[in-house]
């Protein structure tokens, strides 16, 4: 899902859209490039975004945001020429995800609309889809412009001996963990009673007692969509889970609720709000059987058996992990886990950051010795159910400045960056030579990254 801090960061940039009209500043074009104008508005829109989402600027902001500003407009430009266009159906599901997201924060439709400006929704999309589709275009661009780089391991070492070793990249302490859950076991009767809730629930809504989304913000536990009326947004198949999926795509009446769906999340009751191709927007309540103490301490318990076999060699932690662990995502992998961050700053799948580990891991981990065999705890599992736990440190390496025999793959990615970099960077100043640029009185003396802005 979309990060906090970006919706935050949006919501800044409509507020200084705000601000900028209450200051009554007179628009005017401040830079041409191509057929493409800059407005000042524009260019203070963005400092007040950066301002106050706590943004360096480097050097002058009424030179460096232009010229950012200017430099996407180039590759607007060429992306026309070469027909380099947005994935449509991404860029719709990135703006549902987004205002849905918006909505949860503030409360309600009518919250958020308010927020910004007194705009309608479909307006607030419309603006948000023109930003994401030419953010898209742009990365689309850039891509095309820097091909396929290959490096071969002689490439990395030369760099590396070139460079002077207080600008080598400082690489953070790492952990490689296996691990081993237990799901403490729910009694029938726990779960009878959460179907029987959810029953209740489905004959007050077709009872015309209650609507389904007044149910969903009283008493579902999936925070996320239950401030929106229980309303998940626009996702496709794979963006939900297999068993929420099959059940939501075969629903054809908003006025019917579903059976009660059981997911790794929990139990489910569904309503359907729009189907969109292969895209389905839905209310949902989620119900999750509350696990006991007493099944807390049987499942520790279970575990401290299973250490001592470990330890006294009966069974290899992996050979644990393989037939005993409840965790499907590490089961078939030996207990290994792998970190899915996408934007992790490790360079190996299995390698995490220990604030990258799940939540109560981290602390264990801090205190192990490479290869010992954790204490059975207590932990959130990704499906946010509380489980029992051992962990394995199967490696660890400390914070230290990069070398190319411990770090050859961040060495590569930086190399790589920098070739990007490079790559880009003559292209911009080729295409600066070939495009009309006027920029105003005023807006001209600055020290620019690029200096052929500046046309004698």
């Amino acid at each position: 899902m979309i990060k906090k801090k970006l919706f935050v960061g949006i919501l800044s940039v409509f507020a200084a859209m705000t601000v900028v009209a209450q200051k009554n500043i007179i628009d005017e074009v401040i830079w041409v490039v191509g057929d493409e104008a800059i407005l000042r508005s524009d260019v203070e829109n963005q400092r007040l975004y950066m301002q106050n989402e706590g943004v360096r600027f480097e050097g002058d902001p009424y030179c460096f945001i232009p010229e950012q500003i200017a430099v996407q407009k180039l590759f607007l430009s060429q992306a026309k020429v070469d027909s380099v266009y947005a994935d449509e159906s991404n860029v719709l599901r990135y703006v549902d995800r987004w205002v849905n997201m918006a909505i949860n924060q503030v409360g309600s439709k009518e919250k958020f609309e308010e927020y910004m400006g007194g705009k309608k929704l479909s307006q607030i999309k419309e603006e948000r889809k023109k930003v994401v589709r030419e953010q898209q275009v742009v990365e689309e661009m850039r891509k095309k412009i820097i091909g396929d780089i290959k490096l071969t391991p002689s490439d990395v070492r030369k760099y590396f001996n070139q460079i002077s070793k207080d600008s080598l990249p400082m690489i953070s302490s790492t952990v490689e963990v296996g691990i081993v859950t237990m799901e403490p076991r729910i009694p029938v009767e726990d779960i009878d009673a959460i179907k029987a809730r959810l029953r209740t629930f489905t004959e007050q809504i077709n009872n015309g007692e209650y609507l389904f989304s007044t149910l969903a913000r009283l008493y579902s536990e999936d925070m996320g969509s239950a401030l929106n009326g229980g309303e998940t947004g626009f996702m496709s198949k794979i963006e939900l889970a297999p068993e929420y999926a099959n059940v939501a795509f075969g629903l054809n009446d908003p006025n019917r609720v579903s059976n009660i769906v059981e997911t790794e999340y929990g139990f489910h009751i569904i309503q359907l709000i729009e189907k969109r191709g292969d895209r389905i927007n839905t209310r949902h309540i989620l119900l999750r059987p509350k696990v006991s103490e007493q099944e807390i301490s049987k499942a520790i318990d279970r575990l401290d058996t299973l250490c001592t076999d470990i330890n006294a060699g009966k069974l290899t932690f992996e050979e644990a992990a393989t037939y005993f662990s409840s965790d499907k995502d590490t089961r078939n992998n030996k207990g290994l886990m792998v970190n899915q961050n996408e934007e992790s700053r490790n360079f190996s799948a299995p390698k995490f950051e220990m604030e990258e580990l799940p939540q109560g891991m981290g602390v264990v981990v801090d205190k192990m010795e490479v290869g010992e065999i954790s204490k059975p705890f207590r932990m959130k599992s990704s499906a946010q159910k509380d489980v029992v736990a051992i962990v394995k440190l199967k490696s660890r390496i400390n914070a230290h400045q990069a070398n190319v025999s411990d770090d050859y793959q961040a060495l590569k990615t930086l190399v790589e960056n920098r070739k990007s970099e490079e790559i880009i960077n003559d292209w911009v100043v080729s295409k600066q030579k070939s495009t009309f640029i006027r920029i105003a009185d005023g807006w001209r003396e600055c020290d620019f990254r690029y200096p052929g802005w500046i046309k004698e």
